[in-house]
């Protein structure tokens, strides 16, 4: 399922932005800034239904954001943590 948002706007500050050196060596630069840039506006990428409305609620109430992007073995997460400090890109082999 893929959420969006219309506006194209920032939902959230993302705090510091770390990409795992895994993710680092498998992904192309470009492919993570376009993935980075849907997760800052609300566009959750391939989560299911359940994960993209926690993610709405979470926006409202403080709590952790994950968007996945990418397809196969370059399936990738970008998580952001609840207080906003920080912003990681990963692949689910380094969580």
């Amino acid at each position: 399922m893929t959420a969006s948002n219309s506006t194209g706007r920032i939902r959230f500050a993302p705090g510091q932005i770390v990409i795992t050196a895994n993710a680092a060596g498998l992904l192309a630069p470009d492919e993570v800034a376009s993935a980075l840039a849907r997760h800052l506006t609300g566009d959750w990428g391939t989560v299911c239904a359940d994960d993209a409305e926690a993610n709405e609620e979470a926006l409202i109430h403080g709590d952790r954001l994950m968007s996945v992007y990418g397809q196969a073995k370059r399936r990738f997460w970008i998580i952001t943590e609840a207080d906003r400090s920080v912003t990681t890109i990963l692949m689910p082999e380094d969580y």
